[in-house]
This record gives structure tokens, C-alpha cells and sequence, in this order.
């Protein structure tokens, strides 16, 4: 690559700033030569492939254009693309990978605010919050203080479904407190799991034995209702299932189900179908806790992916291998 390899925004416009706020901004252009006021929202528009002619790096975000092989031929000086947000599956087509053209993700840094999204309802969940929020706001009666039998997160068990950059981080945070993770996921053996520092279960001995369940395993064609009537049904009594991942990994009806009886409670930042219809049962259902998809990056923790991008532009300039590079071969089982 050049000394300042050229470079070029490809992305809802409207990302830009958020993204990139000034001071991430300045950082990126020492490394790359960036036109911040030309954006490729649409790969056809004259000013962005005269721009695509000359570019070697693709700073790509939400709403990027797919990598069509047509866009490759207007981009022949093309090396790296650098995504500002997760999963590239939607933009970075089989041509992209045919012409040996890096990729690389800033999933490792979304993956942060949703880990630290999760280890929070954990903990309110061990420790009853949610219900209690319920019966208060129910009674306008406070009890006072009193002990309050079978709550809290000394020892409590929490099952991980899936070891993912997500999954991991969540078993991180989870290393200070005083609780029990364990892990369920098809691709980690036991070695690798005692690396992470957990027990490897299968997923039927996990969900039967774990007060709170978190999954953060991708979706697949596979993984579709991973979560379904029968293994709702093995969870114990009062027994908590947060979901971080995707709606469709959850079967909705199966699960208002069981949270309509009080068996047990949900906390959902993800739905199916996302957004719920507004007759949804789990808007109104006492225990169920739906947010609307707000685990990942959000406000000020958008620079910090705009940030990622920034440290790879400045990896490629050093002639150093990517931190974050996007393995082809594994992207039938990643988000």
C-alpha cells in the first residue's frame, strides 16, 4: 500500500459522525487519505466510483452496499475492507474473498457494551430486581426491609450458551463475582473450556441446572429455536432466560408460554419478529423484561467501533497483520 493508502467511506451517511466523532475522526486520517464529505451510500453514483478507482481501503459500516463484482471492477486498487459495526455478512459477498481482499470487524469492540448489558441483568436477576420492580409498582405497598427468601447471587448458577466474542466477555465479567458459570457450546472442548475457566455442559444439563440462562450464540440456519418448547420445559421453576443474540434463536410462542404461567421470567433485548407487533403478550407479561435492541454499541459507545477501525487502518499502514481479520471458512457459524 501507499504511504497514506486511499481511502473511502461506505455506509449510511448518517453513521459517519456518530461513528467517527472529530477526535477518531483526526486520529483515522493520519493514518489513510479520506474525504469524510463523500460517502458511498450508493456504489453507482459517479462521484463514489470515480472515488472507488483509486481506493485501497473500504471503510465500511451499517447500510454499506453489497461488494458486488461490479463494484470490485470499479475498484481494482481495493486491499482491505474495514468494517465499523459487527457482522459483514450482509455487504461482503463470495467476491470479496475470491480476490483475496482483507476484511476485517469491529464485532469484538460491539461486543463489549452487550456482555456488559448482560452482566447486569444478570445480577438483577439473582438478586430478584425485576420481579420485585413488578409487585411494587403492582401494590404501591413496600414491605420494608425483611429478608427475602430465595434471591441473590452468592453461588447462583449461570448457564452461557455459546462461546462467541459475546459469550467469552460475559464469562470475563463474570469472574469477580461470587456465581457459577458454565458453558454449552458445540464447537469448545473441554481443554478449551477450562481455558475460559468454566465447565463444559451439554446444553439439556445445562438449562436443567442453571438459575440464569444468557445466550449469545449466532444465528444459523441451525440455531434456529435453539431455545424451543421442550428445552424451556427443562429449566427449573423461576428460573431466568436472558437473549442478547438473536429473536429467531427463541421460539416466542413457546417461551410467552411458559412466562404467562410465572414459571419462569425473560429478559429480551432481541425479538421474533424484531420490533414485536404491538399486540404482543410480552409488552404487558410481568415477567418478561423486553428492551428494544439496545445491548449493542449505543451513544458514545459508537466511537469506540470507529476506534477499532482506526487501529487496523493503523496496522495496515505499519505493514502489520490485522487484529480483527474475518475468517471466510467461519462464517457459517458466526454472527
Amino acid at each position: 500500500m501507499s504511504q497514506r493508502p486511499q481511502a473511502l467511506f461506505a455506509m449510511a451517511a448518517e453513521h459517519v459522525p456518530q461513528v467517527f466523532p472529530p477526535e477518531v475522526l483526526a486520529r483515522l486520517r493520519t493514518s489513510v487519505d479520506l474525504d469524510a464529505g463523500l460517502v458511498a451510500e450508493d456504489f453507482g453514483d459517479p462521484a463514489v466510483l470515480d472515488a472507488l478507482a483509486r481506493t485501497e481501503i473500504l471503510v465500511t459500516g451499517w447500510g454499506c452496499p453489497r461488494l458486488e463484482e461490479a463494484v470490485l471492477d470499479a475498484a481494482p486498487r481495493l486491499r482491505a475492507v474495514l468494517h465499523s459495526a459487527g457482522s459483514v455478512k450482509p455487504f461482503v459477498t463470495p467476491a470479496v474473498w475470491r480476490r483475496g481482499i482483507a476484511v476485517s470487524s469491529a464485532a469484538a469492540a460491539n461486543a463489549l457494551p452487550v456482555a456488559e448489558y448482560t452482566l447486569a441483568m444478570i445480577l438483577l436477576s439473582g438478586k430478584g430486581v425485576l420481579a420485585a420492580r413488578e409487585r411494587l409498582r403492582a401494590t404501591r405497598v413496600s414491605a420494608g426491609w425483611g429478608v427475602a427468601p430465595g434471591i441473590g447471587n452468592h453461588g447462583r448458577r449461570v448457564g452461557v450458551i455459546g462461546a462467541s466474542r459475546i459469550g467469552r466477555r460475559v464469562l470475563e465479567l463474570l469472574r469477580p463475582f461470587d456465581l457459577r458459570p458454565v458453558l454449552t457450546d458445540p464447537y469448545v472442548d473441554e481443554p478449551a473450556a477450562a481455558a475460559l475457566g468454566v465447565p463444559l455442559l451439554p446444553l439439556d444439563e445445562l438449562l436443567r441446572t442453571c438459575d440464569i440462562v444468557t445466550v449469545h450464540a449466532p444465528e444459523t440456519p441451525g440455531t434456529r429455536h435453539l431455545i424451543g418448547r421442550r428445552e424451556l420445559a427443562l429449566m427449573p421453576d423461576g428460573a431466568t432466560l436472558i437473549n442478547t443474540a438473536r429473536g429467531s434463536l427463541v421460539d416466542h410462542d413457546a417461551l410467552v408460554a411458559q412466562v404467562r404461567t410465572g414459571r419462569l421470567t425473560a429478559v429480551l433485548d432481541v425479538t421474533d419478529p424484531e420490533p414485536l407487533p404491538p399486540d404482543s403478550p410480552l409488552y404487558d407479561l410481568p415477567g418478561a423484561f423486553v428492551t428494544p435492541h439496545l445491548a449493542g454499541s449505543q451513544g458514545n459507545e459508537l466511537a469506540r467501533l470507529g476506534l477499532a477501525v482506526t487501529e487496523e487502518a493503523e496496522r495496515l499502514r505499519a505493514g502489520k497483520d490485522l487484529a480483527h481479520a474475518v475468517d471466510p471458512a467461519a462464517l457459517d457459524r458466526v454472527a
